[in-house]
This record gives C-alpha cells, structure tokens and sequence, in this order.
C-alpha cells in the first residue's frame, strides 16, 4: 500500500478522536491559504464554535463565506494588532486558539505598524526569526489565559506518511540528492532560515529564506535555465573544449543536470503549534515549471494541504514524492 493511501479522498478531511476537547470555543488565527479553511471545517465537525481572528494582510476574503456557513464569527485584525487579538479573544470567552495559515516573514519589515504590546515584544527579541517571533506571541497568549495547541491536531491524517507516496520511486541521482539535501537543511534549520533547499547533482541551486518555499523552487529553475542558456556550446563559443557526454549530461550542459530535487524539513524539535511545514498542489506545479523532478519531505511533520490531490497532480507530471 502506497502511503498515500491514507488520505481522505473528498470533501473535508478526516479527524482525529484524541483531540480533547476541553473547550466549546476555539479561536482560529488566520493567515493565507488553505490551512485555516480546513482547521475551520474539521473545528465544526467537531462541534467547536470557532472565533476567527482573519488577518487583514494575509488571510483569503473566501473565509468571510464559509465562517458564515459554519456559524462562526470573524473578526478582520491588523498583523500589527497584538492587544487587540488578545482582547477579541477574551471577549468571545476563548481560552484556546489554532494558528494556521502563513504569516510572511518579511512583513516584519513592511508598513505594518505594532501596537504597544507588539512593538515592546520585538524590542525584546534577540533575533526577529519565526521561532523566536511567533514564540514569544505565544507566551503573550498564554499569559493572558489563552492556550495555542498544535495547529495539525485537527488534521493528522493530512500529515504525510513514510515511504514512497507515488508511483515513481526517486532514481538513484535524486536519492544521492535527496540524502545531501537533508544534511544542508537540517543545518540550515538550526537557525530558522528556511525549511527548503533546491538540490541537482549534489550541489546546492538555491536555499528558502523570507521568499517562501514556492519562490525559492522558482528561483532554482531561473538559475539552473540561466546556467544552461549561458553554457559554451549554447553560446556558439568554439573556443572551450568540448567534453565527452556521460550518463544524463550532454556536451551543451553545465555541471548541473537538467533536473532539481526538493527538499523540505522540519525544523529541529519542530514546534508544531506553528509555522509547520506545508505542501500543496501549488507547489508540484511549481515544481513542474521549474524543472524539479523529486520532492522529499518529513513523515508526520509536513502538511499535505490537498490531500491526495498532491500525489495525482505529482503522478500526473512524474514527479516522485517520498517522505521519510
């Protein structure tokens, strides 16, 4: 059985039963995409009355319709607007919340402003990356009564399970990719630079930062089409030595094969509260355009958004996704 067999394979995804409810009230922190709109679906099947507090700079106006559907209440915030979180919570009498959606780094650097409580938590942080940010809100929370539980505890069954999830298994190259790339990342992770690194024949094309994991596979592709465009032979440039064609390399390509590996991971005692690693159907087309031919990501620690809509779209451009 491929571990992709797991999935539910329509409409909201499945839930877990050792989700204890503790409370009636749960509050939702919204960023974009798609993971707030399944914590929401899965929250009310499960009878929670859920309190969005949607972000203003992130999260998708979408949510406005199906909060209505679900009888849940939305309150439109600002990223800067701390104190005000804090208060809509306990307002609408929540004690525990769910973050989940991306919040964009880089809005630490755009015009948003902080309110007093914000501005006073990031002058007091060493280093502004997500852990220690996010965390620190986290600390506020819980200081004013309000617990974050783990944003998957409601989607488990979307986490991604060892093994071989589609019909392709990794060659023999993207495997030596993939063990390399993992190395790269996992040191990369220590200091919460980003969860993704761009690999072909061994070599390091490109490392996720404030960008996001989408961008970084574009700029990989940019970089390896540019290497090929701008290689002697293709050029016309007579005047370097052409080389004997071994294996998949041919005497008009650069030192890099044609093909990427993705490699997304988990950061070191992931906190899985938030900023948990995410994939989704986005990110195989992204894949597709950029030339990547293998994702490998974190059994129980990644996100498959789409559910096996993911593997589908990755069989469809045979793309082989494992996860170990």
């Amino acid at each position: 059985m491929r571990a992709s067999d797991n999935f539910s394979r329509g409409g909201a995804p499945l839930t877990t039963d050792h989700w204890q409810q503790t409370t009636k009230k749960l509050g939702l922190i919204a960023g974009n995409g798609r993971f707030p709109f399944l914590v929401l679906d899965a929250a009310r099947a499960r009878g929670y009355e859920v309190v969005i507090a949607a972000i203003k700079e992130e999260t998708f106006p979408e949510i406005e319709e199906l909060a209505a559907k679900s009888q849940a209440h939305v309150h439109w915030l600002s990223l800067g607007e701390l104190s005000r979180l804090i208060e809509t919570f306990q307002r609408e009498g929540v004690t525990e919340a769910v973050m989940a959606g991306q919040v964009k780094h880089k809005q630490i650097f755009s015009s948003i402003r902080p309110d007093w409580r914000l501005a006073k938590l990031l002058l007091n942080l060493r280093t502004r990356n997500t852990d220690a940010l996010i965390g620190a809100v986290a600390k506020v929370l819980a200081d004013e009564g309000i617990t974050l539980r783990n944003s998957t505890e409601l989607l488990e069954p979307l986490l991604a399970n060892s093994g071989v999830m589609t019909r392709r298994e990794p060659a023999e190259e993207e495997c030596a990719n993939i063990d390399y790339g993992r190395a790269v990342a996992r040191h990369l992770a220590q200091y919460d630079i980003g969860q993704t690194v761009v690999v072909a024949e061994r070599a390091c094309v490109a490392v996720e930062a404030m960008e996001g994991t989408d961008a970084c596979i574009r700029r990989a592709g940019e970089i390896l089409r540019a290497a090929m465009t701008d290689s002697p032979a293709r050029r016309g440039d007579q005047s370097q030595p052409r080389t004997q064609s071994k294996g998949p390399m041919t005497d008009d390509a650069t030192i890099l094969s044609r093909s990427l590996t993705v490699v997304k991971i988990a950061k070191p005692n992931q906190d899985m509260r938030f900023d948990v690693p995410v994939v989704g159907v986005a990110t195989i087309e992204t894949m597709h355009s950029a030339g990547a031919t293998c994702l490998a990501i974190d059994a129980g620690k990644c996100l498959l958004i789409d559910g096996h809509a993911i593997i589908d779209a990755a069989d469809r451009h045979g793309i082989a996704v494992t996860s170990a």
